[in-house]
């Protein structure tokens, strides 16, 4: 933070320094937010692909429990695992083949660990 010329922090006021220091926390509160993030979303894109090999491998006819929401499940039975829908944001969802879902798993779980990558250079 020291200029080459001589104007360092040492002769910063109080105030200066206090403005630089909540700056400075804000910026790290945030990117520790945006890691923390990027952390949740790769945990369930690798959840989500593990489902969908899981479920590749059950045969038609099978009986499972069907996720409503995260702690509410109803029985329900496979009818074809050939094809799934995948979330892809904001409440849409697109239906793929088994193996473009897993592909769409897997490139965004590559997007995210890149991002995630780029974040750890910027905080370090």
């Amino acid at each position: 933070m020291a200029s080459s010329k001589g104007g360092g922090m040492e002769k910063m006021s109080v105030e200066q320094l206090k403005a630089i220091k909540e700056q400075t926390d804000l910026e790290v509160n945030l990117l520790q937010d945006s890691l923390n993030n990027i952390r949740t979303a790769t945990s369930r894109l690798e959840s989500a692909s593990t489902a969908l090999h899981d479920l590749s491998l059950r045969p038609q006819g099978a009986k499972m429990l069907v996720p409503l929401t995260a702690s509410l499940y109803v029985p329900g039975t496979l009818d074809d695992a050939r094809k799934v829908l995948v979330d892809i944001g904001t409440g849409y969802f697109v239906e793929k083949t088994m193996d473009e879902g897993k592909d769409y798993c897997e490139r965004k779980i590559n997007l995210l660990k890149s991002n995630f990558d780029q974040l750890i250079e910027v905080r370090f």
